[in-house]
């Protein structure tokens, strides 16, 4: 596959293009291969669509448009080409697909050779990047934020070709420039740095007049558009052509620029500005510049020799085995790039560079100031802050020392704060400087020693994000990939050893957490003991009450890196981080800290915050309707539960741990009432909650599946911490509640591992309700996994204890799951019996939630006991309990069996509206699985009601849900009714690929019922197909054995070959 948005957007595949539809779907598939392999929400592509005036139904058209894309890919064979994620869509490209990420490694690999002077190598990669594109950017395309985009790259295509004429002027190739410059000029003619190139290869060349002519020509058009004389530079160069200056000779053979100058492609009109000259001076010759360049005149006295200007150079080394961050290195050199070429336009720009302590903060600045340093002539400052250390270094020092580098005399030296910061910005008033400040605490350390003007520029690094430094880009330093985690290893420890052992190599960057400076001192161990397998330092490592101590090398240390930041805090703060590690769960949400410390929401929450500011923990969901969720990184964590083992005795840290267990049982019952209506369908115990207060509970768990799915990890890690701690009534209940994330969306090992531990626990305890609670849900389980008999004995077993002890409740649970086990096994009347007696008992206990479920599933077995009617005169009275009970997930699957009912009773209208309102309900709880179940319903009931065209939107739109929820039950289901459509539609070929999809699924989930009814199908369609899609030659094993008999077999019985396939479908459709 090809995409290609440098020019009029196409894409194509073998070759072939292909119709990407209207303009919608053009302005959505724009928008993803703009951010190709990242998530673009929904919402930045209803704006990209609608602009600000977005319709109601905006959300719907995107995902219109990404269905209809969907199918155009999957016809093509590239299903997967549009992946669905939880805030948006992600359109998935290898390397090479996408023409934009060749044009941007092109402009890589130029950049790269300009660096190391090779001119001639970077115009190659220059032209070959130029020559991709087809045009301007996306032209065409009608929408804002895609042209603002689009423009952007036009702009990165200009910079790019004026950049390459630059080289190849330096390369003496002006004869060969003279058509494309004048071509670039008449389609650029404000751009005053072609103007210039032009004057310089028609100089060059021996056209003088012709030079001067296209500057007098820039000066019309610059006056009469703009307003404005040319820019000083350009009016430089007037001078220097009419006075055939010898400095704009020709190069007799390409020269390497000297190392203190810019390379030619790094200079712009910006950086060329002359400086004014006082009367008392006089202007000196520069011999040894590169030809071509244009500088700034250099001034000396005039009655002495020329003696260089000391130019300060404060950067500490940079290394040679510098890893990754391409992608910041670019962000920091655009916004320093930007201040050098238009000082007149930006304010000082400011960059920081944020992250937790060994992220590699220092070593980026250090090394991308080193790659800039060429744009900033007059020098580079740099100082360590050391912020959070002991020794922090004020201000007042730093100013004193940088005011030393500028030439000021300690006798001169102002003694307030004040009076060296406006010095310090005076001397730098002119100048062209870079100033890094590393390791910085906080935003009053940095302040004073901001430049006054914009012509220089400041990188800072920190743990923090410094948010009050007005007008700084912040950019978050985060931890490396695998990929980048192996290439420094490699530098540091050698590649052939990292090559040689290429697991244990990946498990040793996982033990590091992918820290750079866990990977360097690794890297360095390995190094400085060549004896040392890489297996052999995992090994070490593996043990985490040592992994810090291992990790320590020459000074290099984990420990003491986090002890900084750890010391530098509050003892309230301090506390918190602590016991946050008494939680063994990735990530967790912020009312964590409220329980863990016994304090009040609001000021646990301060405290978190402060940690996350310190880079301690990070957070990582945020923006509006997220609830955010922190973690610990992993070496992080284990310096934490150092803390914690050495500071906190183990009744604080069991209490601690209690506290947290009680506010997440409080939050799932709250959940589970407010996805039933109550506590309905669970059983409870004496076991201690931790209540939050009723505001944050409502937000928290104002969607109870999504409150659920956020949690999943926490449940089933607070079920295992309960467990170890002897807290059993808090452990099953957890396990219990916990039911109700496991069983609607499918998380059958969550179920079993959870109920397996809680019932040990509760066996161990000798706690009897909870035995009988976990086994009555463990046989839940078994139904689910079509395990009957293991699901009949727990069943069973369960009734027995909850018969002894008198729990009416668990007992009505009980009898309604062997109910349901009976209608499986096809004991109708037996099945109709129990259900009635749970039903009794519900009804006495006022579990309006559970009596309406019972009704449902009465409902069903009067449906397969043949009377449907007498389950649509049950199902009202099932609809007004669930509603009354306010269960919504009760009341979706009411309407659902409401909707199979009616198509039992061959009224397919009354259906597809049933169905409709359990999509509503779903939708609204947040149930995706539910969703495919119910958009399932609607297009059976479209089909069988004859509006195809419905039927295949919701079928399409269900598959989509059922596809990325990963529940192949219903994906299979939903693949058949497609084949079934499609069949309807007399589109054989199409409804071969959906059936044989659907087979697959059946087979794996062992669903033999429908299994045989596909195979019935695929026969169809294969006849149906007339030998387009022969089943030998397109069906797989398994279904060619079952298939290509039945094919043969009414091939032969048709008499009249030349008849229709649709005659010959029906026929076999009536027998």
């Amino acid at each position: 596959m090809e995409v290609r948005v440098l020019g009029p957007l196409e894409v194509l595949i073998d070759g072939n293009r292909l119709d990407l539809g209207g303009h919608r779907q053009q302005i959505v598939f724009a928008s993803l291969a703009l951010e190709a392999n990242r998530v673009v929400p929904v919402g930045r592509l209803m704006e990209a669509i609608y602009g600000d005036d977005l319709p109601s139904t905006s959300r719907a058209q995107v995902q219109i448009c990404v269905s209809a894309l969907r199918r155009l890919f999957n016809t093509h064979d590239h299903p997967d080409t549009i992946v669905t994620r939880s805030q948006g869509y992600l359109l998935r490209v290898t390397d090479g697909d996408l023409d934009l990420d060749r044009f941007s490694s092109l402009v890589e690999g130029g950049r790269r050779a300009r660096s190391s002077q090779n001119f001639d190598e970077a115009v190659r990669h220059s032209r070959a990047a130029l020559a991709l594109w087809r045009g301007r950017a996306l032209y065409g395309l009608e929408s804002r934020l895609v042209q603002s985009a689009a423009n952007r790259l036009d702009e990165r295509r200009i910079n790019l070709h004026e950049d390459c004429v630059e080289l190849e002027l330096e390369l003496g190739r002006h004869r060969d420039l003279i058509p494309e410059l004048s071509d670039l000029v008449e389609q650029h003619p404000l751009r005053e740095r072609l103007r210039g190139q032009l004057m310089l290869a028609l100089y060059r060349s021996g056209r003088q007049a012709e030079a001067l002519d296209v500057y007098r020509q820039a000066r019309r058009t610059m006056i009469d558009e703009l307003g404005l004389e040319p820019n000083q530079w350009l009016q430089q160069l007037e001078h220097a052509i009419l006075t055939s200056d010898e400095e704009l000779a020709a190069p007799v053979s390409p020269a390497p620029a000297p190392p203190s100058a810019v390379p030619p492609a790094l200079i712009s009109p910006a950086l060329l500005l002359p400086v004014p000259v006082p009367p008392a001076l006089v202007v000196a010759p520069v011999d040894d510049l590169p030809l071509g360049a244009i500088t700034p005149p250099v001034i000396v006295a005039p009655t002495e020799p020329v003696v260089p200007v000391t130019v300060p150079c404060l950067l500490p080394t940079d290394i040679a085995d510098f890893t990754g961050r391409s992608k910041q290195i670019d962000v920091i050199e655009q916004q320093l790039l930007m201040a050098a070429e238009s000082p007149t336009q930006f304010a000082v720009p400011i960059v920081v560079a944020a992250g937790k302590p060994g992220i590699g903060k220092t070593t980026l600045a250090v090394h991308v100031a080193h790659r800039a340093a060429a744009r900033y002539p007059d020098g580079q400052l740099f100082a360590d802050m050391h912020g959070r250390s002991p020794q922090r270094v004020g201000p007042m020092q730093v100013l004193e020392r940088f005011l030393r580098t500028l030439g000021v005399p300690g006798t001169a030296m102002p003694e307030v704060l004040e009076e060296r910061a406006e010095l310090y910005r005076h001397l730098l008033s002119d100048r062209r400087m870079l100033v890094v400040l590393d390791n910085v605490a906080g935003e009053s350390q940095v302040l004073p020693l901001l430049p006054g003007t914009p012509h220089s520029a400041v990188l800072v690094t920190s743990r923090s994000r410094l948010a009050g430094l007005p007008g700084a880009i912040h950019l978050d330093v985060d931890v490396f990939d695998e990929e980048h985690s192996l290439e420094l290893l490699a530098h540091v420890a050698g590649r052939e050893r990292i090559d040689q052992e290429p697991a244990a190599a990946a498990q040793l960057a996982y033990l590091c957490g992918n820290l750079p400076l866990a990977l360097r001192i690794a890297g360095a161990r390995l190094s400085a003991r060549q004896h040392w397998t890489v297996e052999h330092l995992v090994e070490r490592l593996d043990n985490e009450a040592r992994r810090l101590d291992e990790l320590k090398h020459s000074g290099m240390g984990i420990r003491a890196s986090i002890s900084l930041t750890y010391d530098s805090l509050t003892e309230e703060a301090r506390r918190l981080f602590r016991r946050l590690a008494v939680l063994d769960v990735p990530s967790f949400s912020g009312w964590v800290s409220a329980a863990l410390l016994d304090e009040p929401v609001m000021d646990a929450q301060d405290l978190l915050d402060d940690l996350a500011e310190a880079q301690l923990v990070e957070c990582t969901s945020m923006g509006p309707g997220q609830v955010p969720q922190y973690r610990f990184h992993d070496l992080i964590r284990v310096f934490a539960r150092e803390r914690l083992a050495a500071e906190e005795t183990v009744g604080d840290r069991n209490a601690a741990l209690c506290r947290v267990l009680g506010a997440l049982l409080f939050l799932a019952e709250a959940a589970h009432c407010g996805l039933h209506g109550g506590a309905y369908f669970i059983l409870s115990s004496d076991a201690p909650r931790w209540p939050l207060p009723d505001r944050l509970t409502d937000q928290l768990v104002t969607h109870p599946l999504n409150w659920f799915e956020r949690e999943r990890h926490s449940l089933v890690a607070g079920v295992r911490q309960a467990a170890q701690a002897g807290f059993t009534d808090l452990c099953w209940t957890l396990a219990h509640t916990a039911v109700t994330l496991f069983e609607p969306r499918i998380y059958l090992n969550d179920w079993r591992e959870t109920h397996r531990i809680a019932l040990a626990a509760s066996l161990a305890a000798g706690d009897s309700r909870g035995q009988a609670a976990m086994l009555y849900s463990n046989g839940s389980l078994c139904l689910a996994e079509q395990r009957f008999d293991e699901a009949r004995r727990d069943l069973e077993t369960a009734g027995t204890i909850f018969r002894s002890l008198g729990d009416e409740q668990g007992l009505a649970l009980v009898t309604r799951n062997i109910a349901f086990a009976d209608r499986i096994r096809g004991d109708l009347p037996a099945a109709t019996t129990r259900y009635e007696h749970a039903l009794a008992s519900f009804r006495r206990s006022g579990d309006l939630g559970a009596a309406a479920y019972v009704l449902h599933s009465l409902a069903q077995v009067h449906t397969e006991s043949g009377n449907p009617h007498e389950a649509l005169s049950i199902l009202p009275e099932a609809l007004a309990l669930s509603r009354s009970a306010r269960s919504r997930r009760v009341e979706a699957q009411v309407l659902h069996r409401m909707g199979d009912t009616y198509l039992n009773t061959g009224d397919p209208l009354a259906a597809a509206s049933a169905f409709a309102e359990a999509l509503a309900v779903v939708q609204d709880i947040g149930d995706p699985i539910g969703e495919a179940y119910a958009l399932h319903g609607m297009g059976v009931a479209h089909m069988t009601a004859g509006d195809l065209v419905a039927a295949e939107t919701a079928l399409h739109s269900a598959l989509s849900l059922a596809s990325t929820a990963g529940e192949r039950l219903i994906e299979a289901r939903v693949s058949l009714a497609l084949g079934e459509l499609a069949l309807e539609r007399g589109y054989a070929t199409q409804a071969v690929v959906h059936l044989h999809r659907a087979l697959g699924l059946f087979r794996g989930i062992r669903a033999p019922k429908f299994e045989q009814r596909v195979l019935t199908k695929l026969t169809e369609a294969y006849v149906a197909a007339g030998g387009r899609d022969h089943p030998s030659s397109v069906a797989a094993e398994p279904v060619r054995d079952n298939v290509v008999p039945l094919v043969r077999q009414h091939r032969l019985q048709r008499p009249d070959r030349t008849g229709s396939g649709s005659s010959v479908v029906q026929g076999i459709r009536q027998g």
